[in-house]
């Protein structure tokens, strides 16, 4: 009899633990599952914010991925849903400022993830073109040419150019230099060395201008910054009062400058001055 209770006990044991385990393995069943449906329905609502973009619905389409970053932060598409929020306010709906904060907020929480360094790029693009804030935009610039990125000579450019906004001339200068050493192949080449050019101008500094203009029209003949450089060059020759080269690269230019109403200006103006100085002779 003790034996017979002995066996019962030990098969409710069993029984019980049988029906826990088995219960075990439906909780952990069913959390895999609710698990991959939400990802699917993530991922759902993820492309529907993206259809909303491509169908022009801009507004709609950011509170759909601001309700899911808020909703669902650990969503493994999160770094992405930023990026769009982030561009969507950028291009299309000129929230700058809310754009801005978007990217830094992605470049915060996930800076492993390959969102950031694209980011980190509209970050300084609109510090410099939305915000109108030079500074801060070198800062960024910079940090971003500490990585692995394409098309440095475009980013370094872009830092000398700031500079140039800034009239900080001497570090534009700089700048620009550098892209030159080393970017040689840069298809900006041209149009930097003629940056150069301005810059001395800008100073007062002519015969360094001069220099600067020549070797862009020398160097670069085919290149539209070699008609620029033509014309920037007879001016800096003509404030030297060396008015018949002057003339001469003037009249060069008839028939091939762009700005043909401005050429004509200024060519008709420099055979004023040198009529003038012939009669005072």
């Amino acid at each position: 009899m003790e034996e017979l209770k002995r066996q019962g006990k030990g098969s409710k044991k069993r029984l019980w633990a049988f029906l826990g385990l088995t219960l075990l393995l439906m909780m952990v069943a069913g959390g895999f599952w609710y698990y991959a449906n939400l990802q699917t329905r993530l991922e759902e609502t993820f492309q529907q914010g993206l259809a909303l973009r491509l169908a022009g619905k801009y507004v709609e389409a950011v509170e759909l991925f601001e309700q899911l970053h808020d909703k669902y932060p650990a969503f493994e598409r999160t770094p992405e849903v930023l990026f769009q929020t982030a561009e969507i306010q950028d291009l299309y709906l000129g929230r700058y400022s809310d754009a801005l904060l978007t990217y830094l907020l992605l470049e915060r929480d996930f800076p492993g993830s390959a969102e950031v360094l694209p980011a980190m790029q509209q970050v300084a693009v609109l510090y410099k073109y939305r915000l109108n804030d030079c500074s801060q935009a070198i800062a960024v610039y910079q940090k971003v040419l500490d990585h692995p990125v394409p098309e440095k000579d475009q980013l370094q450019y872009e830092v000398a150019d700031c500079y140039f906004r800034l009239n900080h001339f001497d570090q534009a200068r700089i700048e620009f230099d550098s892209l030159l050493n080393n970017y040689p192949q840069s298809t900006l080449t041209a149009e930097v060395q003629y940056r150069i050019a301005v810059t001395y101008a800008l100073e007062g500094k002519l015969p360094e201008a001069a220099g600067a203009y020549r070797l862009v029209v020398e160097r670069w003949t085919e290149s539209p910054f070699a008609l620029e450089a033509s014309f920037g060059l007879a001016t800096v020759l003509e404030a030297q009062e060396e008015l018949l080269e002057a003339l001469k690269i003037l009249e060069d230019l008839a028939g091939i400058y762009p700005k043909p109403d401005i050429l004509e200006r200024k060519t008709a103006q420099v055979r004023e001055r040198i009529e003038k100085k012939k009669k005072a002779i």
